[in-house]
């Protein structure tokens, strides 16, 4: 199936526009990280979880446990958890053990007004030091920048060219600061469901990127004839309806869960609809134009139009020439 009948985009010709953007992007979504910095939930900051749970014969929901809490005050983050009774978890940011103990109680006298007929249980309460979420959230700066570098060594390894890696390190660099800048901006609570969302789009930015360099190292294999910006933008354009269907393969899921997978799961949908719509874009309209855009300006080349032979490096197979 294809989108798209025999498309000829220059996209190697109008580079500089999303190279300027995804910078501008980029630019942002920092400067919101450095000074607004993320809503961390309880995870990475401390905090207490407490689980409720109702008689397997009530009729209890989600939505009936925030309005019965938000009508005394308490407006926590809940979760519907899967069994044979009606059961939550609920998260507020408190550290303490005696104001936990204060919360727990407010909590079951709210349920209790608001379903006098059906008795609430405290099935479990953990209080998550600030210590304990200090760490978790080194352990996840960790986990980003070991997955990014497993990225850019594999790259490197398949294509034998560390530019190509570094080139899609930057462009899924580009997807995952993005998100998070967004998150940042908007103030939308960061937990381990986030990041999450960040690794996964990682990878599906770095697999679009892969497609695209796979149709440039064979086309310069094969093609002897043409310059590399000839052949990079075909392989852009060849590859632009399997880029394209794609993501809208995923986004029809994440666009269901994002308007109707409810409020627990909204912000995760939200993280990989844009995720993907930026990761997409990078891989069409950064990765490629990057590796052509070094070739030409640092790697010592004649021009743009030398002949592609002599234009870049790949790996054939597991020989040298």
């Amino acid at each position: 199936m294809e989108l798209f009948k025999q498309p000829n985009y220059d996209f190697i010709g109008n580079r500089w526009i999303p190279i300027i953007c995804s910078a501008i992007v980029i630019v942002l979504s920092l400067a919101s990280l450095a000074f607004k910095g993320f809503n961390y939930s309880i995870e990475f900051t401390g905090g207490t979880l407490l689980q409720v749970s109702f008689p397997a014969d009530s009729k209890i929901a989600v939505q009936g446990v925030r309005n019965a809490l938000e009508a005394e005050g308490l407006k926590t983050e809940i979760q519907s958890v899967e069994g044979g009774r009606p059961t939550f978890i609920l998260r507020e940011q408190v550290t303490d053990d005696v104001e936990a103990t204060l919360f727990a109680n407010k909590v079951l006298s709210s349920l209790k007004k608001a379903f006098p007929t059906t008795e609430a249980a405290v099935d479990r309460k953990d209080v998550i030091g600030p210590v304990v979420g200090k760490d978790l959230r080194r352990r996840t700066v960790w986990a980003i920048v070991l997955s990014l570098f497993g990225i850019l060594v594999y790259v490197a390894y398949r294509f034998d060219n560390p530019i190509w890696s570094l080139a899609g390190v930057v462009a899924l660099f580009h997807d995952v600061i993005g998100v998070a800048g967004l998150f940042s901006f908007l103030g939308l609570q960061m937990d381990l469901l986030i990041v999450t969302a960040l690794l996964t789009i990682a990878g599906y930015s770095i697999s679009d990127s892969i497609v695209v360099f796979d149709r440039m190292r064979e086309k310069i294999r094969t093609d002897r004839t043409h310059d590399l910006r000839t052949l990079i933008d075909s392989s852009i354009n060849e590859t632009l309806s399997r880029t394209v269907i794609t993501v809208l393969t995923v986004q029809i899921v994440c666009v269901t869960i994002l308007f109707w997978g409810g409020p627990v799961l909204h912000n995760f949908a939200l993280a990989m609809v844009v995720g993907n719509l930026l990761g997409t874009y990078s891989s069409i309209a950064v990765a490629a134009p990057l590796v052509y855009e070094y070739q030409v300006r640092f790697a010592g080349k004649r021009s743009h139009h030398a002949p592609v032979e002599t234009a870049v490096k790949i790996k054939e197979g597991r020989r040298r020439r």
